[in-house]
């Protein structure tokens, strides 16, 4: 199923790590060209970004943060910085994608266009309540299976479209030590909506939701902790994808996964991510469990409320675990404060 994207609907928000953004935006260029570009420059980075002309983009910097959100506990150094540029769009859809990416091929060599392929899973229904085994039944040449309810076929809303990449796949440190050669190169023409109360590692490396909606749930709260620690990002848009979960959950929304992919380029050394990230992995053993367990009131109807909600059940059933929930907590809630005051002054 094809969908009209209107120019203005869209942002498309880069996290800039790296000065040389030219040879990326070139990389780019056909389908990134006709959408407003937010590049979010990281604000430990010196170095003064290239940019390619023929781009309709705004840069933000370190300074546009401390003007725009004021005094704050969120760090929007690193790969957070993206959350800034969340934070600062005004459209109705934010497609994300990490500086180290390129355009991908799919199965018949054809450029992936990811905007489209995003924008197309967001415009059409999620089925979460029951799974249908033919994938996506509004994709293509697809349809309900026998069996499923037609109560249940109009789906819902669905409000956050996880993309995948080639390449470097995203594991974590220990697997990516012991197979240390290993390259994603499965190109898997499936689209499928996660299943109620299901959780998933989501991944800020190319996604796309509904700001209008979801936007408040889409969290830069979990950082690890530790000297020279530049890892907790790996943490960061899990714990944020987790968060953005539960609240489609609750009010009734959907999540796709799948289609479609980027190539990714970048990689970390394994041996040197294994020492910054075990906290981590650790940690997961008690937040997939937490997650799992969580059930919000139904007086929560909106993101905000439903954020606000879970940041008090993290100070509660995690705080003790490690001091990193009680800040992410206070995270979650500070926000959603800037949240509606930015909205609200329309910057």
């Amino acid at each position: 199923m094809s969908v009209q994207i209107e120019d203005n609907e869209v942002d498309i928000v880069i996290g800039a790590l790296r000065p040389n953004l030219a040879s990326f935006l070139e990389a780019w260029r056909a389908f990134f060209s006709r959408f407003h570009l937010i590049i979010v420059k990281d604000p430990d980075m010196a170095e003064d970004l290239q940019i390619s002309q023929g781009f309709d983009h705004q840069v933000y910097t370190k300074s546009d943060m401390e003007r725009i959100t004021g005094t704050t506990s969120i760090n929007f150094s690193g790969h957070s910085c993206r959350y800034f540029g969340y934070l600062v769009s005004s459209k109705k859809y934010i497609i994300a994608i990490d500086d180290d990416c390129l355009p991908a091929h799919d199965t018949n060599n054809n450029l992936v266009d990811p905007v489209a392929q995003h924008i197309t899973n967001l415009k059409t229904p999620a089925t979460p309540f029951f799974f249908n085994t033919l994938y996506d039944p509004f994709c293509k040449g697809t349809d309900f299976v026998r069996g499923y309810p037609f109560s249940l076929r109009n789906g819902v809303d669905c409000v956050l479209s996880c993309g995948l990449w080639l390449n470097i796949a995203d594991y974590d440190a220990p697997t990516q030590a012991v197979k240390p050669c290993e390259r994603n190169a499965r190109y898997v023409d499936a689209v499928i909506t996660v299943p109620l109360n299901t959780m998933m590692p989501a991944s800020g490396i190319n996604v796309g939701f509904n700001r209008e909606i979801l936007g408040p749930a889409v969290i830069p709260g979990l950082r690890l902790v530790g000297e020279g620690n530049r890892r907790w990002e790996t943490m960061e848009d899990i714990w944020s994808g987790m968060c953005a979960k539960v609240v489609c959950d609750h009010l009734r929304l959907g999540v796709k996964s799948g289609l479609p992919y980027v190539w990714r380029s970048g990689a970390d050394s394994a041996l040197e991510s294994l020492k910054k990230e075990w906290v981590g992995v650790k940690l997961m053993e008690n937040i997939v469990p937490f997650f799992q367990s969580v059930r919000l009131p139904r007086t929560a109807v909106t993101a905000e409320d439903c954020v606000v909600e879970m940041a008090g059940m993290v100070r509660e059933q995690l705080g003790a675990v490690d001091p990193v929930f009680q800040n992410a907590a206070v995270a979650m809630v500070e926000w959603v404060r800037i949240w509606k005051a930015v909205g609200s002054r329309g910057d």
